[in-house]
């Protein structure tokens, strides 16, 4: 799937990110042929690779998967295999967790104003899985929890008034939403031992997409929770177990950005938290899947605006949402020219340098003016069938994926070395209205059982 053999050559086997070139044009289109569009790919082997990365710079520490940026059975199971444990947000990615895993030892539960039927869930779990770690962010909810009998494992999650990331709707850390603030945490843990909590962390959250240029904002924030941990430890009855630092990895998702210095990270991760009798925990999620995904779409339409040339594709907002909500930037390429320049090129003694390169706005089939995956981009001028790739697709494009417009969500296959499979269906339009339908056929049946 991806250009294994040049890059073990040139020693880039595990290179520190996966650029869209990497891919195979001739291995995606055929996905394309095979399972239509727009589609999902997502590379198994390249999430391993991000993962025991991800292990070798923190040898150390605990580390969990956010399930967040990609839910797929298949990318769980594989870390789960890696000895990669799973962080949940709500309680159907806990239900996807606890199926990969077959335990709750490596599982958390995070729940952010979780809804009551979130906590009921997380209690049956519970009961199950009796190792299973919840953290919170309120006290209300640590009383919620204490109302439906939960006296486990309970992490507190606090606020540092630091926040990063790389757009003002992710930067966590001094979002109001998330989090006991730093200064009434103690407090709190406190009161949760005495209340017969099974205290075994503390947890915060900077931001997700942090760059390394903004080290020192990690390094500050790791060191208020170094801080709040060696007071936990002297004031609680039993220490904390682990010191949880969030993930928000960053990649490049710009041809120009320069991966993230994962070492650098880690050291300064090391550094800022300082001498703590707790394990290191750290909550990556985007930097292991990212990369490892490609979303493929098919042009339908070519035209001459007034400014540029429109080129639109059957992908759009409801498939991949980052570019609307975060003005997100992904690395685009027509598949279909470089295969037809490279084709030309081994035919003729002539070198093809393939289309003209013309600037190019590429936009989806939804009914907004905000679903656009780029403006004046320039790429090889295209023409109606050929089929486009959009890297940096595995997190956060599946799992935000969406209905609006009535769209049908699309379809998702997993590469793992030479083995290709249909990881999830795509949808139809019957799915969408399927809900309405059994809601109405509920409603006639309880209406003739009261005319009986």
């Amino acid at each position: 799937m991806s250009d294994t053999g040049a890059r073990e050559r040139s020693g880039r086997a595990n290179p520190a990110v996966r650029r869209l070139e990497d891919w195979n044009e001739d291995d995606l289109s055929a996905l394309v042929a095979d399972y239509g569009s727009p589609l999902y790919v997502l590379d198994l082997e390249r999430v391993r690779e991000n993962a025991r990365r991800l292990g070798a710079a923190f040898p150390d520490a605990e580390i969990l998967y956010a399930v967040k940026a990609n839910a797929l059975g298949d990318v769980l199971e594989t870390l789960r295999e890696e000895g990669i444990g799973l962080e949940c947000a709500s309680a159907g990615e806990l239900e996807r967790a606890l199926a990969a895993s077959d335990s709750g030892a490596d599982v958390h539960y995070t729940a952010v104003n979780p809804p009551a039927s979130d906590l009921d869930w997380g209690i049956d779990a519970w009961e199950e899985y009796p190792d299973l770690t919840v953290t919170v962010g309120a006290e209300d909810t640590i009383d919620r929890l204490a109302d439906r009998g939960y006296d486990g494992r309970l992490c507190l999650r606090v606020n540092p008034g630091i926040g990063a990331g790389h757009h003002e709707k992710v930067q966590t850390g001094a979002n109001a939403k998330f989090g006991v603030p730093t200064e009434r945490a103690l407090e709190v843990l406190e009161d949760a031992a005495d209340r017969g909590f099974d205290v075994v962390g503390i947890h915060a959250h900077v931001g997700s997409g942090v760059s390394s240029d903004q080290l020192d904002d990690h390094r500050e924030f790791v060191s208020r929770m170094g801080d709040l941990a060696r007071d936990g430890n002297e004031a609680l009855p039993t220490d904390l177990e682990f010191v949880d630092v969030g993930g928000g990895f960053g990649v490049p998702y710009r041809d120009d950005e320069e991966p993230l210095d994962l070492e650098a990270v880690a050291d300064a991760t090391r550094d800022a938290l300082g001498d703590v009798d707790a394990t290191l925990t750290v909550e990556p999620g985007r930097y292991v899947v990212a990369d490892a995904g490609v979303l493929l779409t098919t042009v339908n339409t070519v035209k001459d605006a007034r400014d540029t040339t429109a080129v639109g594709i059957d992908a759009g907002m409801t498939t991949l949402l980052r570019p609307a909500m975060y003005d997100a930037s992904h690395p685009i390429r027509n598949l279909t020219a470089d295969a037809d320049a490279a084709a030309a090129t081994s035919s003729s003694e002539t070198p093809d340098s393939g289309r003209e390169t013309i600037e190019q706005t590429i936009t989806g089939p939804i009914c907004e003016s905000g679903d656009v995956f780029c403006t004046d981009r320039k790429l090889p001028a295209s023409e109606r069938g050929d089929v486009l790739a959009i890297g940096n697709a595995g997190a956060y494009g599946y799992e935000m994926a969406n209905q609006y417009n009535s769209r049908p969500r699309p379809a998702s296959v997993v590469v793992d070395g030479d083995e290709v499979r249909l990881a999830r269906r795509r949808e139809t339009v019957d799915d969408v209205t399927r809900l309405e339908r059994d809601a109405r056929r509920t409603s006639d049946d309880s209406s003739g059982d009261l005319a009986e």
